[in-house]
């Protein structure tokens, strides 16, 4: 099967908080905003593994905190079924900073990250220790 599955289920509506994965000073992020995303009225926009989203740094640096970023989510809780049939489920929420290409704000991502983040964001592969 060439190509990414379209369909990954949203677990990460806005206003989640997750984690930040790299080393970017960033601790605790904020999901306020999921840009590219086609809305439907009265439903909050919401993320899964792989999408690009605005957050707000929470918890952090004192240089990093209040700021916003882009951010790629690498992995989350809720789960989500590939197209192979099976179905991936992480212990937590996080992302990774990046810049609006997509390309990794810091040099080390802790835990693992998830195949189909890694493969729609090449810097973020390169990056990756782990890849499930």
């Amino acid at each position: 099967m060439k190509g990414i599955a379209g369909k990954v289920t949203r677990g990460l509506p806005t206003a989640a908080r997750l984690t930040c994965a790299d080393n970017t000073g960033a601790k605790i992020v904020e999901i306020i905003a999921v840009p590219k995303l086609g809305g439907t009225m009265r439903r909050y926009p919401s993320a899964g593994v792989g999408h690009m989203i605005k957050v707000s740094v929470k918890k952090g640096t004192p240089e990093t905190r209040r700021q916003m970023f882009s951010a790629v989510i690498i992995r989350q809780r809720r789960p989500f079924r590939r197209v192979d049939g099976t179905w991936v489920q992480f212990a937590d929420n996080a992302c990774v900073i990046t810049n609006e290409r997509g390309e990794v704000q810091g040099t080390d991502i802790k835990g693992p990250v998830s195949r189909e983040s890694a493969e729609r964001w090449p810097r973020i592969a390169a990056t990756a220790k782990q890849i499930v």
